[in-house]
């Protein structure tokens, strides 16, 4: 058994196969999720993992090199929009039904328990050399 960084074996098995340019959405629980990704579901109870444990767990792990999230996180969830600042300064913003309509074109759907809205942030993954 691992005894450090995501011990999800779904989750992990899915980070692995990541590729340069291909996306991840991380979600809230109330996120719509289209079919055709693939999808680990972390929810457990309301709150439970937060958009922000998930969020921190996945970036020891991946290389990002773009992400976008919903204009409207700066009005209805200040504190998710706070903590994308600090890990994506040059994050990208659009309408919330834009981004919705992105998630179509990710690879990987991570859904956390987190019950704010908006807690939501579309990753394009880079390459670590």
């Amino acid at each position: 058994m691992k005894k450090s960084g995501i011990l999800n074996r779904h989750l992990a098995g899915a980070i692995a196969e990541l590729g340069h340019g291909d996306t991840v959405l991380v979600c809230d629980a109330g996120m719509p999720i289209p079919s055709g990704p693939r999808v680990v579901d972390l929810a457990f109870r309301a709150g439970t993992p937060s958009f922000a444990e998930v969020l921190d767990g996945l970036l020891d792990e991946l290389v990002v090199e773009g992400a976008t999230a919903a204009e409207e996180i700066r009005d209805a969830n200040p504190a998710a929009a706070a903590l994308l600042d600090t890990h994506f300064p040059w994050l990208e913003s659009v309408p919330h039904d834009e981004l919705k309509a992105l998630t179509a074109t990710a690879r990987l759907v991570v859904r956390t328990g987190e019950a704010r809205p908006y807690a939501n942030v579309l990753l394009r993954c880079g390459v670590f050399f």
